[in-house]
């Protein structure tokens, strides 16, 4: 023990002899040469590339049509010939109600229909011409008699001149002439009323009985045929919540179809944001249980701003091929907005905001420590921020592991790429010492 303790003095007694100054000059420029603590950070030199705006929301999906069909009035349900989960096309029957009340009474006003078209072939067809015949009739025989009492008046009155008559006989065959007129003027004027009112009024009375009986029986036939609920669109059955026997009332869904061939995603943004968007634009949705984000495309912009909120809403069209996403799944939606080519841009974690507002970043100056320098930032997604000023290309700007460093720390950088040189460097190793 006391061999060794010779040949290597004791820690307390080196730190006294430092202390006083009796080491050698040696060990002083060895204790002195001992290099400063750094921070290991990664750090990269900005990138210049394209870089669009991303704007977030949330949102559920929604199905691209949807039909509850509701009955028109209230019956038992008589048949119901598809299930929950069946795919089923436009004008496809799906649900029957007990109508046999409702076919009789349509039957029964379908005979008055009948009725009705039978008497108004019978008023145009005979009634009102017999009726314009007879007043025709009418007047040309009041023509006639006319006719022939005025030729006698006129003969009359040459034989009163010749003296072979009284002039009494001549003053009755002009008056059998002016009643001749009379008769033939009265005549007249019935054939035109008849021609022009009574006629029309007799057209129109029993057009208006056949329209009436007609209007009857197309409505007792609607009322049939919305015993029958056909799907009005190409889709699938999501609910059926009646079984037959029981009684749907009127206004009742009694069974929903949907159109999941594509999922809508509506959400609102603000109406700077929406300025920027157009249709047919693209976006990515973040379904729950998708490990990856699902593209999709904008299908609306709303022409006009909610009133409530004064945001626009947007509809995000997602494909859904087999049915693989299910309506009311909440989803997390990224709409790509306006895109700057040849960009300036740093990671997202690169960016520290300072407590006076301002925004700064860390970049490795010559002598190996963090300076701060404030940057003015544009466009930010979830990873990468657009840098108008501050920095530049050529400058190495910390990435990670600069929050809380203080101006001037010294830094070391441990880059993943150096971390996998280093790996590749160990195996190297090993290789040679094989």
């Amino acid at each position: 023990m006391i061999e060794r303790s010779r040949r290597r003095p004791p820690v307390a007694l080196i730190c006294c002899l430092l202390l006083f100054g009796v080491l050698p000059s040696g060990c002083k420029k060895k204790a002195e040469e001992a290099p400063e603590p750094s921070v290991a950070v990664q750090a990269e030199h900005p990138a210049v590339g394209p870089i669009a705006e991303e704007i977030a929301a949330d949102a559920v999906l929604a199905p691209l049509a949807e039909a509850a069909i509701v009955p028109r009035l209230s019956a038992p349900i008589k048949a119901e010939l598809v299930q929950r989960g069946a795919h089923v096309h436009k004008g496809q029957l799906l649900v029957t109600l007990e109508d046999r009340d409702l076919r009789g009474a349509a039957l029964d006003l379908q005979g008055n229909l009948t009725q009705a078209q039978a008497a108004f072939a019978t008023a145009t067809l005979a009634t009102i011409p017999e009726d314009v015949q007879k007043a025709q009739l009418d007047v040309d025989q009041s023509n006639a008699n006319l006719d022939v009492a005025s030729r006698t008046a006129e003969e009359r009155k040459r034989l009163l001149q010749q003296g072979a008559i009284a002039g009494r006989d001549v003053d009755t065959a002009i008056a059998a002439a002016v009643q001749a007129q009379a008769a033939y003027d009265t005549a007249t004027k019935h054939l035109a009323n008849v021609q022009k009112t009574t006629q029309k009024a007799n057209m129109d009375a029993a057009q208006g009985q056949l329209t009436s009986a007609q209007g009857k029986f197309e409505s007792a036939d609607a009322q049939v045929s919305f015993a029958s609920l056909i799907s009005p669109i190409d889709g699938v059955v999501t609910d059926r919540p009646f079984f037959p026997g029981e009684t749907a009332a009127a206004g009742t869904p009694v069974i929903t179809v949907m159109d999941t061939t594509s999922l809508l995603a509506k959400l609102h943004i603000s109406q700077a944001a929406a300025q920027q968007l157009k249709v047919g634009g693209s976006a990515e949705l973040t379904v729950p249980g998708v490990e990856d984000p699902q593209p999709a495309t904008i299908a609306l912009i709303s022409p006009a701003l909610d009133t409530g909120s004064t945001t626009v809403e947007i509809w995000l069209k997602l494909p859904n091929p087999g049915g693989r996403y299910k309506v009311g799944t909440p989803v997390h939606a990224i709409i790509h907005g306006h895109t700057i080519q040849d960009a300036l841009q740093l990671p997202a974690a690169a960016i520290l905001p300072a407590d006076d507002g301002s925004t700064n970043v860390l970049v490795i100056g010559s002598d190996g420590a963090a300076h701060k320098h404030a940057v003015k930032v544009g466009l930010r997604t979830a990873e990468k921020v657009q840098i108008l000023s501050g920095v530049t290309s050529e400058d190495m700007v910390v990435t990670e592991g600069g929050y809380g460093l203080d101006e001037g720390t010294k830094v070391t950088v441990g880059g993943k790429e150096d971390k996998s040189d280093d790996k590749g460097g160990a195996t190297d190793d090993k290789g040679s010492g094989k």
